[in-house]
């Protein structure tokens, strides 16, 4: 069985993310959804569990899709479940510089990690979970950013959190 890893910080999950996830779990027999610890990146809004309870309620369509989370190194990850991949999504050319560094770095630490990076859709270029949480916490409309199953949470947390 192929697995691959989509890892990321999902704070919040967003219909870009989504369409990776999908399109990976097209691709592999197995996709695991890897919450991870960004140490670079500030303070998350939702708590690990939220983000994993989240990306579970976009993704029961995709039968071999799996929620899972994880603090250390993404290399021992991939050792650990034997995934053989690391799936990325590539917005931008800028995207890509960092992405490459990180991929060359896991193929360093575990021979076995191969990176594929799959190309946004157009229509998710601009799309960010930092962007969804700007708007929402001026009371923006999120709807075209996020799924349906998730979006009163996100919209009632970060609109709340605006006003503390």
């Amino acid at each position: 069985m192929r697995t691959a890893v989509c890892p990321g910080s999902f704070d919040p999950i967003t219909l870009g993310h989504l369409d990776i996830i999908e399109r990976a779990s097209h691709l592999f027999d197995k996709v695991i959804v890897l919450v991870s610890f960004n140490s670079s990146k500030s303070k998350a809004v939702f708590t690990v569990n939220e983000r994993m309870e989240m990306i579970q309620k976009v993704v029961p369509h995709l039968s071999n899709v799996v929620v899972d989370c994880y603090s250390g190194l993404l290399a021992d990850y991939l050792k650990m479940t034997g995934a053989c991949a690391i799936v990325k999504g590539l917005r931008a050319v800028s995207d890509f510089e960092y992405e490459f560094q990180m991929a060359l770095a896991n193929k360093k630490l575990f021979n076995g990690a191969e990176t594929v990076f799959l190309t946004t859709r157009g229509e998710n270029m601009y799309l960010s979970s930092s962007l969804v949480k700007e708007i929402a916490s001026f009371g923006g409309d999120i709807s075209d950013f996020v799924s349906d199953e998730v979006h009163d949470f996100i919209y009632e947390r970060l609109t709340k959190k605006s006003l503390e």
